[in-house]
């Protein structure tokens, strides 16, 4: 049972890496989900600008992002469209928050509200602008000169079509659906909205949502499904870790499970899939056991000649291997 479920799961692109996780599904009540590259496409583009000069702002921008990994600096950077870049010194990564550097004899800090408040620079006149970008459900990028802010920029990351399909399905069976994302709660719940996630936990630190799924397991088991490379503890740490196959190698080799395809709605196949399998082998072990339970004991006792309990036998193997493969036909 188990090496057909496997092999169905595998043409569905569901890679099963560990064999017990084919188990474990069948437990669990919470599923969490990472938001970009899981939830989303992964691809962010540079939807509002809100400056004075959004020329200047973009070189200042695509200059320092240059210099960083992030998907929401590459979409800046694509949007600055410079042929030339700013030098810049002193250029550092501050994690979950956004980017520090010099350029010329001035200290350029671009990121979210929180590095703002850590550098003491007021968002006064722009923080209506701020909540219209978040509702829109847009990662917002403020991006500072010394003490004053030059004008904040937009990115948008696209839900993928089958986010809201699988998680709908997931719902309607009863499981616990859970969005984890270092964005902040307004861009975080606008995501939620459109994909119908109930819970959400915002602001959470690359490197504190294995901490996240620590505790959710104190309520019983839990599914991580991640793409990146900071999703690789939390997949880890999971019971079962879905990994999604066009993330990361570090989070593919993460994970128990791998969703080639991309597409969430393998989460929803694993899950039945699992279930599947286990009714299957139940149904194996009562046959397997009641033929060889009923035989056995009549043929010791002479009631039956000892070859027909040895027939049981061979009876009891043929229905298993029949009935593990009947499990091709079920739909998950």
């Amino acid at each position: 049972s188990l090496t057909v479920g496997s092999g169905m799961g595998a043409k569905r692109g569901i890679l099963i890496r560990k064999g017990e996780a084919i188990q474990t599904m069948k437990e669990i009540k919470t599923i969490v989900f990472d938001k970009t590259g899981t939830i989303t496409k992964g691809i962010p583009e540079v939807s509002d600008i809100y400056s004075k000069d959004e020329r200047t702002l973009l070189s200042i921008a695509g200059s320092m992002e240059k210099l960083s990994e992030h998907p929401v600096a590459k979409a800046i950077v694509k949007k600055s469209n410079l042929k030339r870049f700013r030098d810049v010194k002193n250029f550092k990564i501050v994690r979950g928050m956004g980017v520090q550097g010099n350029i010329g004899n001035k200290k350029i800090t671009i990121g979210n509200e929180a590095l703002m408040n850590a550098n003491k620079i007021s968002l006064k006149e722009f923080e209506k602008k701020i909540v219209k970008f978040e509702e829109k459900g847009q990662t917002t990028m403020i991006v500072a000169e010394n003490k004053k802010i030059l004008g904040i920029i937009g990115v948008s990351d696209t839900v993928k079509d089958e986010s809201v399909s699988a998680i709908r399905q997931l719902n309607e069976q009863g499981y616990r659906t859970i969005m984890i994302t270092g964005d902040n709660e307004r861009v975080a719940r606008a995501i939620a909205k459109q994909v119908r996630i109930n819970e959400v936990i915002a602001r959470v630190l690359p490197e504190d949502k294995s901490k996240k799924i620590m505790e959710l397991q104190k309520s019983g088991m839990v599914v991580f499904v991640g793409d990146g490379i900071n999703d690789a503890p939390a997949l880890k740490q999971a019971n079962v870790g879905i990994a999604i196959g066009t993330g990361t190698d570090i989070a593919i080799e993460a994970g128990d499970i791998v969703l080639a395809k991309g597409s969430l709605i393998g989460v929803v196949q694993s899950l039945n899939l699992s279930k599947a399998t286990f009714n299957t082998i139940k149904q194996n072990l009562f046959w397997a056991f009641f033929y060889n339970v009923v035989a056995i004991p009549l043929a010791i006792a002479g009631l039956v000649n000892p070859v027909i309990a040895e027939l049981a036998m061979a009876l009891s193997s043929i229905s298993v291997v029949t009935n593990a493969n009947l499990l091709r036909g079920k739909k998950i």
